[in-house]
């Protein structure tokens, strides 16, 4: 893999990107394609618990519901993966095994990227040694700031190395990053290192995932596979909490990228309160009137 000056990577026309994510927001969806669009968006979360009080319980407990949504309306999709760190994996991969949810590891000193390469090669390594599919890493966010690209480069083509067949998510933490120029240049980084996803962020600090942010990142993917013809995933992780805001972010995606994009495989959300909020919805869809939100397991 070639190394480019990414001091030279596309400037970001700020006006366009607002007033296109104005004209998605005003899209209306109903009926049919509505309930098909919820369902899409079920099956598009990753279901993550990343906290220092997460025990063996808790992660079975969420595993068991990204595979039982919802038992009292029929046809629910799994959701695509549960995210646990790496002490997690193994218990992780024995509560869904069989169900086509996919099991998802964070690593590489997440959330702020400051250990060196050796720890973060073998925090990979322990995931996907225990049987993790994916690989959610943060970049060093430092040497990002300090203008040290050709490093940050470096570490992701490695980590990549080091996931194996599992998929890379590499995570920007976009909402610290401060200008749409410096979200393009880093998307277009760790895309030319190799990651099979781009995600915002961690879900540490705010502002986490928003729209405007999202459709630069699906800007540079979309000019990486013009240039190539290799697709590469997106996951706005933090922030997205309800049904409509997830509607649109599909409606983006499909006019940005196409309908190939319009599956787990290549779209995620990193928002684990979404799902109950989706079922929310679709319980609306189905019975023709809104649930109590005790209608609905917390984790």
């Amino acid at each position: 893999m070639s190394q480019r000056d990414y001091t030279l990577s596309p400037r970001v026309d700020q006006v366009g990107i607002l007033d296109r994510v104005d004209r998605f927001t005003k899209r209306s969806i109903k009926k049919e394609a509505k309930m098909q669009g919820l369902k899409m968006a079920l099956n598009m979360i990753d279901l993550t618990t990343l906290e220092g009080a997460d025990t063996e319980g808790k992660v079975k407990q969420m595993c068991y519901k990204a595979q039982h949504l919802h038992d009292e309306i029929p046809g629910l999709p799994t959701t695509a993966a549960v995210c646990v760190y790496p002490t997690f994996v193994k218990t992780a991969v024995n509560a869904v095994k069989g169900s086509g949810v996919k099991v998802a590891s964070v690593a590489t000193a997440f959330p702020s990227g400051h250990s060196s390469r050796e720890i973060k090669l073998m925090d990979t390594k322990i995931a996907v040694d225990n049987g993790a599919d994916e690989v959610d890493m943060v970049i060093s966010r430092g040497r990002f700031h300090q203008g040290d690209y050709n490093f940050v480069f470096d570490e992701i083509a490695a980590i990549k190395e080091a996931c194996g067949k599992a998929r890379l998510k590499v995570i920007l933490e976009t909402g610290e990053l401060g200008t749409f120029d410096k979200v393009r240049r880093a998307s277009d980084i760790a895309i030319d290192a190799g990651a099979d996803f781009i995600k915002t962020s961690t879900g540490k600090i705010k502002p986490a995932a928003t729209l405007p942010v999202t459709l630069v990142m699906l800007e540079a993917i979309k000019d990486h596979y013009y240039a190539t013809g290799k697709m590469v995933g997106m996951k706005p992780a933090g922030g997205i909490s309800n049904a409509k805001l997830a509607l649109q972010y599909l409606v983006m995606v499909k006019e940005t990228l196409g309908g190939q994009w319009l599956s787990n495989e290549w779209f995620r959300f990193g928002a684990s309160s979404l799902a109950n909020d989706v079922i929310l919805q679709i319980a609306k869809q189905t019975h023709g009137n809104y649930q109590s939100k005790d209608y609905i397991s917390i984790d």
